[in-house]
């Protein structure tokens, strides 16, 4: 082949890719050839690195791509309360309301790990603050709840959390932050009118739990709000028979002087 032959062949060749290039430049495939990988803006949102964050949604990164469990790049970021990573997600159309595959969204992992700035910004974008979980039913107010953030707490029934919500097992905030023990969150949730004798499919309700860890400060907590102290299980057990059994006569005697029946 001739020189001017081969020429023209390649000349051929590039007019074919720049084709091939303006057609898939059309269509978005081009930004998406060049796109750096969701996996890599996720697991850099994970780590908390703004910078690395930053750049790869400069380079075309889709901010919410998903990993293998739902999760998004602000679910990571807030997980672990990486707040100016947030920012930056949220700056670029990261969905506030996105869902993992269990129903977990960013709002109920940093409420989960008490990162209480992350949670104001994550509200303010408008984040659904009564969000359930898919496979138990749990909201972010339970979950700050069960880990006695009590500023978290606080924070998601200023911003209307339901304080009466249940989960599958009709378990409430109340009920969960009393078995746990956590003070400052039963009485911010009984502040905000948590229903204090709500009872789950068994009977149990907030008052047999704290008797039955022998919580005294939460008994009384609950009895200043209307517990009812012969509150009976389906079983038959009560709040009296809970202490009785563990041995806390402490907290017995706290029963017994508020009326409970033997």
């Amino acid at each position: 082949m001739s020189t001017k032959a081969a020429f023209g062949s390649s000349m051929v060749r590039i007019r074919r890719v720049l084709s091939v290039w303006l057609v898939a430049l059309a269509l978005g495939l081009a930004t998406a050839a060049i796109a750096a990988p969701a996996d890599d803006l996720i697991a850099a949102a994970g780590r908390g690195d703004v910078a690395a964050v930053q750049a790869l949604l400069d380079k075309g990164a889709a901010v919410n791509a998903t990993n293998s469990n739902g999760g998004t790049a602000l679910m990571l970021a807030s997980f672990d309360g990486h707040l100016d990573v947030v920012q930056v997600l949220l700056a670029k159309g990261a969905l506030v309301n996105a869902k993992a595959n269990n129903g977990s969204t960013a709002l109920y992992v940093a409420s989960q790990n008490g990162h209480l700035d992350v949670v104001h910004v994550l509200l303010a974008k408008g984040a659904a603050v009564n969000a359930k979980r898919t496979d138990n039913g749990w909201t972010a107010l339970m979950v700050a709840s069960q880990n006695g953030h009590r500023e978290v707490v606080q924070a998601l029934l200023d911003k209307g959390a339901d304080v009466n919500n249940t989960d599958k097992d009709s378990w409430t905030a109340l009920m969960i932050a009393s078995e746990k023990g956590h003070l400052d969150a039963v009485q911010a949730l009984l502040d905000k009118g948590a229903e204090v004798n709500a009872k789950m499919s068994n009977g149990m309700t907030a008052l047999i739990f704290a008797s039955l860890n022998g919580d005294r400060d939460i008994v009384q907590a609950l009895l200043a709000k209307g517990a009812d102290v012969n509150a009976t299980m389906s079983n038959g057990g009560t709040a009296l028979g809970a202490a009785t059994a563990r041995g806390h006569a402490d907290v017995r005697a706290l029963l017994v002087q508020a009326g409970a029946k033997p």
